[in-house]
């Protein structure tokens, strides 16, 4: 049978343009620099910008520029309408920021907006709604035309439910602060390179603006504010101009006193922020000599060339531009940077710290460093401990530590959910303040058997690690499985487990069901289980575990048991019940457990893992305890009885009894 061969549609012109506005308008901060820029070439000198929800529900842009006619109006926010240009071989001359007419036009066609200006020879100002382009009444059965209203000069542009109708982009954007602070570092860059422009952004219902920067200020002043002043100490200023070439440079560039994880560059070229790889290598050229091996520089470049020479059409965001001479170009850019370099190079500064000392009464002495001799130097002579080899090397890959790639650091998550802030309040309130202050000031001083430790002061491991889940929500690190299980197989495993111990429900479904239920939940969640536990899931099987702390890996024979109780222990269906669920599943698997001496495992077997689990507890778990916990009151055991700490001896309490002070 023939396939019928398909048929060529025109699209719909409302499916064209918002195909186009996903193009153009890619988040909010996309959507803001448009705005930024028209407010720009209206001549303004005070731009004021009002975010909520990270600009998802509102952004407001209000200026004080030359306004829009009223006759204009009507078609402002339909596409290809400009008026920065009126031929294509105006391109080649364009000294403006817009020049295609598309901004305001992709905005409307994936928000509700909203425009109310006035031009200097208007006796008022004039308001209008938009929708898809066109005109629409602000209520059903009300005129579309502009209404007159009362107005400052200039233009205020409200873009409010950004992405409505297009619920896919809507859904892949990050969280509310994320997309701020991606508005905040476009309003920083706009900031910067125009110094007599006044800034000012902030989020609705705050009284204080994140950015706020005054119309008479310079480059520098910018800098020092929104960067610190630890930036702005250090900038050298280089202006040139390069005739041969057909362009100039006006450059603020940190020297080699100063530097940080992530390079700052700060692009201008003919007053349009770009991004460009071919500049940040260059600079990453000139720095490599002078600064620490990772370290990078504060660089804000502005090169004005020649429009001749410059393609600004070739990017759907205006974020990237072409230009003749490339290569040469920042030749001539590295040179001047490399000669100013070398120039000022003629002295360093190295910060050092040098602590003061005190003198202390012997009887007051107390451990001050869980690197000291503990308890277990006195027991038996030191081995050397082996934490790498484990029966678990055949489950994981640890990264090397002379690894000759390094470790990138990803951006702190910050995280609003309600449920999970919910759940850090109530270890919050649970806090008991006298063992707080004992754990978080102690000192380790050994393992005296498998479940009691001795600390000097200045085991509800489980409640550790659940707040270690909560307090790094959205943030972990991942252990990468080397081989992924199979979670199917794993739940299976540990039904069987539980059989064994007579521990399964009468009425249960046969395990294959079960295990097939289980897997199938955790894979319909796997996109959660990714963002906010660091939980790879893939076709059924796991590939990564969240790293709570550094260096430490749990035991993998816990991982069927883990699995089948995220599956029977957790309310999937209540949000603050669900992470709650999964924080407290995730601290019984990391929960350090002495290891059981099977009848069929050899004695250096068991010695290497009991060393191992030793370890752990003294350079890895006490230590988190001094940073990351919160001691509940249960800690303290109920009324009458001793608890889980138990204080064994003072020293000064110990000299008076042996009359040695």
């Amino acid at each position: 049978m023939a396939t019928a061969v398909p048929t060529i549609k025109r699209l719909d012109t409302t499916v064209v343009n918002r195909i186009a506005a996903g193009e153009v308008i890619q988040r909010p901060a996309n959507a803001l620099k448009e705005l930024i820029e028209n407010a720009l070439d209206a001549g303004s000198t005070q731009i004021q910008i009002l975010v909520k929800e990270g600009g998802l529900k509102l952004l407001q842009i209000q200026d004080n520029g030359h306004g829009i006619r009223r006759t204009d109006m009507g078609i402002v926010c339909e596409r290809f309408t400009t008026s920065k240009l009126s031929k294509f071989e105006d391109l080649s001359q364009i000294a403006t920021h817009g020049f295609r007419g598309e901004a305001l036009a992709s905005i409307s066609h994936v928000s509700h907006v909203t425009i109310t200006t006035k031009t200097a020879d208007s006796q008022c100002a004039f308001r209008a709604n938009y929708m898809d382009g066109k005109l629409v009444p602000p209520r059903p059965g009300q005129s579309a035309d502009p209404k007159p209203c009362a107005g400052n000069n200039g233009t205020q542009i409200t873009a409010e439910d950004l992405f409505y109708n297009v619920p896919t982009r809507r859904k892949a954007l990050k969280s509310a602060s994320e997309e701020y602070n991606r508005i905040l570092d476009v309003v920083s860059r706009y900031a910067i390179h125009n110094a007599s422009v006044s800034f000012s952004c902030k989020k609705h219902g705050n009284m204080v603006a994140d950015v706020q920067t005054p119309s008479n200020a310079s480059v520098v002043d910018n800098i020092k504010q929104i960067y610190g002043a630890s930036v702005a100490n250090e900038l050298l200023h280089m202006e040139r101009s390069f005739p041969t070439l057909d362009f100039k440079m006006d450059a603020y560039i940190s020297n080699a006193n100063y530097n940080v994880k992530r390079l700052n560059l700060l692009l201008f070229i003919n007053h349009r922020l770009v991004e460009s790889t071919a500049v940040k290598k260059m600079i990453e050229n000139v720095y490599a000599p002078l600064l620490p091996k990772g370290s990078h520089p504060f660089v804000y470049i502005s090169l004005e060339i020649n429009p001749r020479n410059v393609d600004v059409n070739v990017h759907p965001t205006k974020r990237e531009v072409h230009f003749l001479n490339e290569e040469q170009l920042l030749d001539a850019v590295a040179e001047a940077m490399q000669e100013k370099l070398e120039n000022a190079n003629t002295s360093r500064t190295f910060y050092t710290q040098t602590p003061s000392s005190k003198n202390v009464a012997e009887y007051r002495y107390v451990r001050t460093d869980s690197r000291a001799r503990t308890l277990d130097t006195f027991l038996q002579s030191p081995s050397q401990r082996n934490t790498g080899s484990s029966n678990e090397d055949a489950l994981m890959q640890e990264g090397e530590a002379s690894s000759a790639t390094p470790p990138i650091k990803r951006p702190r998550v910050e995280t609003n959910l309600t449920s999970v802030l919910d759940l850090r309040d109530a270890v919050r309130k649970s806090k008991h303040a006298g063992l707080s202050a004992v754990l978080s000031n102690h000192t380790f001083v050994g393992c005296v058997d498998d479940t009691l430790a001795l600390i000097q002061h200045e085991e509800d491991i489980e409640e550790l690690f659940y707040q270690v889940v909560l307090q790094e929500f959205s943030n972990f690190g991942c252990i990468r499985l080397s081989e992924p299980l199979s979670i199917r197989d794993c739940v299976k495993l540990a039904l069987e487990a539980e059989q064994r111990r007579d521990a399964l429900p009468d009425h249960l479904k046969p395990h294959d069901t079960v295990a097939d239920i289980i897997a199938n939940t955790l894979q319909a969640r796997a996109e959660m289980m990714q963002e906010y536990f660091s939980m790879e899931i893939k076709e059924g099987a796991i590939h990564t575990l969240p790293m709570l702390l550094k260096d430490y890996v749990p035991a993998m024979d816990k991982i069927p048991l883990f699995l089948l109780r995220l599956g029977t222990e957790v309310d999937w269906e209540t949000e603050q019940d669900c992470f709650d669920g999964i924080a407290k599943e995730l601290a019984v698997l990391f929960c350090a457990d002495p290891p059981l001496r099977s009848t069929s495992e050899d004695d250096a077997e068991y010695e290497r893992e009991h060393e191992r689990y030793l370890w752990q507890v003294e350079h890895l778990i006490f230590p988190s305890l001094k940073t990351h916990f919160v001691a509940p009151r249960s800690l303290a055991g109920p009324s009458g009885s001793k608890g889980y700490i138990t204080r064994v001896a003072s020293l000064p309490d110990l000299y008076k009894i042996f009359e040695r002070c």
